[in-house]
């Protein structure tokens, strides 16, 4: 979560990056820097606290490709994920149904574990990010074959977001 993200925009796209995601409560004109994300050739996202409400975010549909929802206040590793965000993925996804844009892609960011993987994906979103519930348990192809088999079927929806980036 970087203040004024604007400032790094070009630093970020020149490195490398491809999909740039800036959080909505730490950016004071989010339009103007989903616009310069997109001038480098990138894809933008919005990430969002798990106390910001997700209908504040009409103004900026046209210009978002995916929507992280945080599952854990921003601030460390390991944190526990906040039950509440289960309805919030289920809304954020009944949201951008209601308004035509079923393109942009959910995220959740925080707590994302075996046990909620499937659950986190049937609800709508398409990209899990996992740190401690991940690293730190084995392999990488292992933890990830974990996942894999917790979500059951639920894993292809993810898969067919990162085919379509």
């Amino acid at each position: 979560m970087i203040q004024d993200p604007l400032r790094y925009i070009e630093a970020y796209a020149k490195a490398g990056a491809d999909l740039l995601v800036i959080h909505l409560e730490a950016d004071t004109h989010p339009m103007r820097t989903l616009e310069a994300i997109h001038s480098f050739g990138c894809k933008a996202g919005i990430a969002l606290n798990p106390g910001t409400d997700i209908n504040g975010l009409t103004w900026l549909l046209d210009s978002l490709d995916l929507i992280l929802l945080m599952s854990v206040n921003p601030g460390f590793s390991g944190q526990s994920f906040i039950p509440s965000s289960v309805e919030k993925i289920a809304a954020l996804a009944r949201y951008l149904a209601a308004h035509g844009r079923e393109d942009i892609a959910i995220q959740v960011d925080g707590g994302v574990s075996p046990e909620n993987a499937a659950l986190l994906v049937q609800k709508g979103a398409e990209v899990l990010v996992s740190g401690s519930s991940f690293f730190g348990h084995g392999s990488y192809l292992e933890r990830h074959a974990t996942f894999r088999a917790a979500m059951g079927d639920a894993h292809s929806l993810c898969d067919t977001w990162v085919h379509r980036s």
